[in-house]
């Protein structure tokens, strides 16, 4: 299938690693132009001269999320080199450790900069041709309690942010945008929490992956294909929707 992203101007946030990672990939590969953000310099420069080597065009820019000025002049700075703003994707996360401050810290990196860079590339994506697309990447931490959720603020701020894309999936599809999540569950890659937890808590990731009736966890490029979907023409009629990506976890209807 032609998703109908070749040269759509895609802004992806968190885009150094895992995840996000991967979510830039695949919009390379479907010939959009990206400009991408981080906090870690190294590995967000890597991904964009990689995707770079493969002929994208991309704009690559270290940036704290949870400081106001970083993330709005980069909003700006994307729209301005890729002549405009099709899709947005958010995909920062403060993570779910559990410091004493971990409640400001999820409000912090997790949810203010969802709202700010919503509003503030809102105009754009209003004026895309392609019709605007917003896809925030949630959690199922978010849909349920039990392990590895839990009494922690990592599921209940991405609660509060799969209230808040909902809500704005149903005021911004008259000015022409679209506003989607996807929730995935356990994810694993090379230097990610759930590797760790496999060498540093086996019994642990064990119990969660005999929850999984695929018997394993997922991989970034899975959720990354569900995310660039929802962001494309051909999801075109989708909003609101709340895509859980999760080798079946969740026991819900």
């Amino acid at each position: 299938m032609d998703l109908g992203l070749t040269g759509a101007r895609v802004v992806v946030t968190g885009a150094s690693r895992g995840i996000g990672r991967a979510i830039a990939q695949t919009f390379a590969a479907e010939g959009a132009d990206l400009a991408l953000c981080a906090r870690g310099g190294e590995a967000l420069d890597r991904t964009a001269e990689e995707l770079r080597s493969g002929g994208a065009k991309v704009v690559a820019e270290r940036v704290d999320v949870a400081a106001d000025d970083d993330l709005d002049r980069f909003i700006d700075r994307a729209a301005a080199e890729l002549g405009g703003i099709d899709v947005l994707v958010s995909n920062v996360s403060a993570g779910s450790s559990t410091p004493p401050d971990q409640w400001e810290r999820n409000v912090a990196v997790d949810l203010i900069p969802f709202v700010r860079m919503t509003d503030r590339a809102e105009e754009h994506l209003a004026a895309s041709e392609r019709g605007g697309a917003v896809v925030l990447v949630s959690t199922t931490s978010a849909l349920h309690t039990g392990p590895p959720s839990g009494a922690k603020a990592y599921g209940a701020v991405k609660a509060a942010l799969n209230h808040y894309a909902a809500a704005l999936a149903r005021t911004l599809p008259p000015k022409g945008i679209r506003v989607n999540t996807v929730s995935p569950g356990p994810i694993e890659f090379a230097g990610g929490g759930w590797a760790k937890r496999r060498e540093q808590e086996p019994e642990f990731y064990a119990a969660v992956r005999d929850q999984i009736p695929m018997g394993r966890l997922g991989g970034p490029e899975e959720v990354a294909r569900a995310a660039v979907f929802l962001a494309s023409p051909a999801a075109s009629f989708i909003s609101g929707a709340n895509l859980v990506v999760d080798g079946g976890f969740l026991d819900r209807v």
